[in-house]
């Protein structure tokens, strides 16, 4: 699909998206809750869908009710040898140590960007707890066999922490005793947080934490409660950023649907939106941002990459150099983000410099109309079109389609708040 973008003036109020960070760890915890989970809410980017699919294949029954879908599971007991997890990186890291509970043989694939993403982490731990493996030489797909055996562990974060993710929810299914996760050099500590914060919500057991390097299962029997349980899915502070952002430079907006406190690590744009010099205010639940004398900004994104590209969006507007820290976090994402901002950015007359972690923007010098690619990357997408808001001419956007992946109704929104959006199918 090709998207053209206009330059709009914005105004209204919108809901947020649900958050996917949250959405697919709620369907981990709910496949692992004996009982009835209740999604409220819930999230249908295509991520959500192959969480959806996952948990399905591994023997939980989902029935969508529209808004709310419906799990029973009785654990992981799967009715396929065959998991598909699209293009989610959570979804691989999250699901694979899931699905080792069980002593059944099973493939575990991906598509798109994910089958080139590096998965050597499971080469290496597998081992230690149990559960055979094989890869492609570190990638996709994975032939697996547990069952899981928790034991004392030394994990490196620094590649991504939803590695631990499905570590945590696997220990804690498996009623992991007197056993720790030694983790060195750990990222994204709010994702850690995140997934700490569902497994307490399912009743499930949760390990001592110190200082993000310990995660201590102790020494005694946890029964999870079983039954019927309800769980709301948070909005999604990564969709939400490009519509801060979106505010910020082409007019006055209002957002709902997000929670103030959230432990989400991408609630930090809106130190940005306040630093760049934009209006920020909040009130009752609801957000309200607006455009003023935009200037750069220094911020450190190295718990939050996925900010990367809105951050960009929003500094091409603020006069001066913006300087961006953490971009060595971009490197395996769905493109290698630093190439791919500065390549798309650079289309549209901006200049990006890359030095080693820290990646600089040079705003203020106009955007232009531009024809630019997505690179398969649903974060690529939605940054292009932000940008486009106040351009000196119309972007188009190929493979526009990019943004199912994590907020399907994007160009509909952006609709919704006055920008003039053409689509097309190739």
């Amino acid at each position: 699909m090709i998207a053209n973008i206009f330059p709009s003036s914005l105004q209204g109020n919108i809901r947020a998206p649900r958050s996917k960070s949250d959405m697919q760890r709620a369907c981990a915890a709910a496949l692992l809750h004996h009982g009835t989970t209740r999604i409220l809410d819930p999230g249908r980017s295509n991520d959500d869908l192959a969480a959806l699919d996952v948990i399905a294949k591994l023997g939980a029954t989902v029935v969508d009710k529209g808004d709310e879908i419906e799990i029973t599971s009785k654990g992981v007991h799967p009715v396929s040898d065959q998991l598909h997890c699209g293009e989610s990186g959570l979804g691989i890291r999250m699901f694979t140590p899931i699905a080792a509970l069980s002593g059944q043989p099973l493939t575990i694939s991906g598509s798109g960007s994910l089958v080139n993403r590096p998965m050597n982490f499971f080469d290496e731990i597998f081992p230690q707890l149990n559960i055979a493996i094989q890869s492609q030489h570190g990638k996709l797909p994975l032939s697996i066999q547990g069952p899981l055996v928790p034991q004392t562990i030394t994990v490196d974060g620094s590649l991504s922490s939803q590695f631990l993710t499905g570590l945590l929810m696997a220990f804690s299914a498996a009623n992991a005793k007197g056993v720790t996760i030694h983790v060195k050099d750990l990222k994204s500590k709010p994702y850690i947080d995140l997934t700490l914060s569902v497994l307490s919500a399912f009743g499930m057991k949760t390990p001592w934490v110190v200082q993000y390097e310990q995660f201590v299962f102790e020494d005694n029997d946890h029964h999870a409660p079983e039954g019927a349980l309800d769980y709301a899915v948070e909005g999604d502070w990564s969709g939400a950023a490009f519509l801060f952002v979106a505010g910020a430079i082409a007019g006055e907006i209002t957002i709902q649907g997000m929670k103030a406190d959230s432990v989400q690590a991408d609630r930090k744009i809106l130190e940005a939106i306040t630093d760049s010099g934009a209006a920020l205010e909040w009130n009752e639940g609801v957000y309200k941002v607006s455009p003023g004398t935009l200037k750069a900004f220094v911020f450190d994104a190295t718990e939050c990459p996925d900010l990367f590209p809105p951050l960009v969006a929003l500094a091409a507007y603020c006069e001066g150099v913006t300087t961006i820290r953490g971009a060595l976090r971009l490197t395996h994402k769905e493109s290698n983000r630093a190439l791919t901002l500065k390549d798309v950015f650079g289309k549209m007359g901006i200049s990006i410099t890359l030095e080693g972690d820290i990646m600089k923007v040079h705003g203020g010098t106009g955007v232009k109309g531009a024809h630019v690619h997505s690179h398969h990357d649903h974060r690529i997408a939605m940054a292009a079109a932000v940008a486009a808001l106040r351009a000196d001419g119309p972007i188009t956007i190929d493979d526009a389609e990019a943004i199912d992946k994590s907020y399907p109704e994007f160009y509909v929104d952006l609709r919704r708040l006055g920008t003039e959006v053409a689509l097309r199918k190739f």
